[in-house]
């Protein structure tokens, strides 16, 4: 394919590649510094606010959440919860009608800024109104998904399989830059602001700006292509919906490895994610650590996982996506272990965590994107995405229905954590039993000179 293509054609392809990085840099503000550093703590602690009239010490009075007893502790992580078990019947119908659309762009743009509206409104969110917090990161974490199918089934639009490794590898390094950027400039404001509450709010709105502005770049770099899936979608919204879903599940059966890969990565993903959201509550209300703190340890996590993504890109190019993704799962299983046994207050500890973490973190989200883009049928790239964005970044339910489970009966985020392992363990095995050449035989798709 590329030896066919002109240098026009191919300096084309390649200021799409890179115009299509940025959206990366775009949204990992939000994820970074909202979902993943400031937006757990920040809600348990107005949840306390709300439940026991302070957000110091242990809160043991639950909340009434339509009628059920939820612990504050908790909240945060049934919030992703039910953003995702939302989005396993949203994000169906955005991918199908994103692969019959002929403005791509125009759809990831779209959902980034009212994504990016939503995250805005948790400056608001203050003095115990923990509902307008919950129902701006679900909504922020639900256009978030819809935006990402899109995003990534623009990657087989621009990408080669040849190419695909490298390019989602430098995607996720450059999104860890953005978040890297923002990060530093908000631990400033931390720092020179006496007032920790405002200076929190505002760095959540500092990331949705970001956002916004950022997803400028690729609305204006990508380009529009004619769908190859012409099937047109009838009946209500709510009827496309399961209607959609069924149908990709049930088109789905004729590619076995796609749904094996599909159920794996739903396991390991899902700890993957959980780790991300459950590390800054983690290290701050069983650590001990300040936000300050947790800011240099996220920043740690960011700046590795630039050199990680890229250097597991370049193995995956020797050896193959799949082995490295198994390698990594291992990694993550001695991660929680150390987790598991650090100390509070132990600072330099807790940056070395940070280091293990990012070194696998962006090589394992990245080789499973690409991965999964050699096992879906041409012309159904964004409703399959679909499926693959109901488990990714932002929108995963098991883990941290688990772990919100686990905290609320025990009372112990450490308990909590290690029920995380069965994630990675289970996500593993069935990942070794797919076979890729397989898959990609049967999806119909060319075969990447290393498997």
């Amino acid at each position: 394919m590329t030896d066919t293509m002109t240098t026009a054609e191919l300096d084309e392809r390649r200021r799409e590649q890179r115009g299509w990085y940025w959206y990366d840099f775009a949204n990992s503000a939000f994820v970074t510094t909202t979902a993943t550093v400031l937006a757990g703590p920040y809600l348990t602690a107005v949840a306390k606010t709300a439940a026991c009239g302070t957000s110091e010490g242990d809160c043991d009075v639950p909340l009434s959440v339509l009628g059920l007893s939820v612990s504050p502790g908790s909240l945060y992580f049934y919030a992703i919860t039910v953003s995702t078990i939302v989005s396993a019947f949203v994000l169906p119908v955005v991918g199908a009608f994103a692969d019959r659309s002929p403005h791509k762009k125009r759809l990831l743009a779209g959902f980034a800024w009212l994504g990016s509206f939503f995250a805005a409104l948790l400056f608001f969110v203050r003095d115990g109104n923990w509902q307008l917090g919950v129902l701006a990161m679900i909504a922020a974490s639900l256009c978030l998904g819809a935006s990402l199918v899109i995003y990534d089934a623009i990657l087989i639009e621009i990408a080669t399989p040849d190419e695909r490794d490298r390019v989602s590898s430098r995607g996720w390094a450059f999104g860890y830059v953005g978040g890297a950027i923002l990060l530093v400039v908000n631990l400033a404001m931390l720092k020179l602001m006496d007032d920790t509450g405002t200076a929190v709010r505002i760095s959540m709105l500092s990331a949705a700006a970001w956002w916004a502005v950022f997803t400028i770049v690729p609305f204006l770099r990508l380009r529009d292509r004619a769908p190859v899936n012409e099937e047109r979608l009838t009946g209500g919204a709510v009827a496309r919906s399961f209607t959609q879903l069924w149908h990709t599940l049930r088109h789905a059966r004729a590619y076995p490895m796609t749904l094996l890969f599909l159920v794996a990565y739903l396991f390991f993903n899902d700890g993957v994610q959980t780790v991300i959201y459950a590390s800054s509550v983690y290290g701050n209300q069983e650590l001990k650590f300040e936000e300050a703190d947790l800011f240099i340890a996220i920043l740690t996590v960011q700046v590795v996982a630039i050199a990680g993504a890229l250097l597991l890109g370049r193995l995956a190019g020797r050896f193959g996506a799949k082995r490295v993704v198994l390698g990594s799962l291992v990694a993550w299983v001695v991660v929680i272990a150390i987790g598991y046994l650090l100390p509070e207050r132990k600072f330099v500890l807790f940056l070395v965590l940070a280091a293990l973490i990012g070194l696998v973190l962006g090589g394992t989200q990245a080789l499973s994107r690409s991965l999964y883009s050699q096992l879906i049928p041409s012309g159904r790239e964004a409703e399959y995405f679909s499926l693959y964005q109901a488990m990714e970044r932002g929108t995963s339910w098991l883990g941290t229905l688990a772990f919100g489970v686990a905290h609320q009966v025990t009372g112990s985020y450490r308990v909590a954590i290690v029920v995380l392992v069965v994630f990675f363990v289970v996500g593993g095995l069935l990942l070794s039993r797919v076979d890729m050449r397989r898959g990609i035989v049967e999806a119909g798709n060319q075969l990447p000179a290393v498997i």
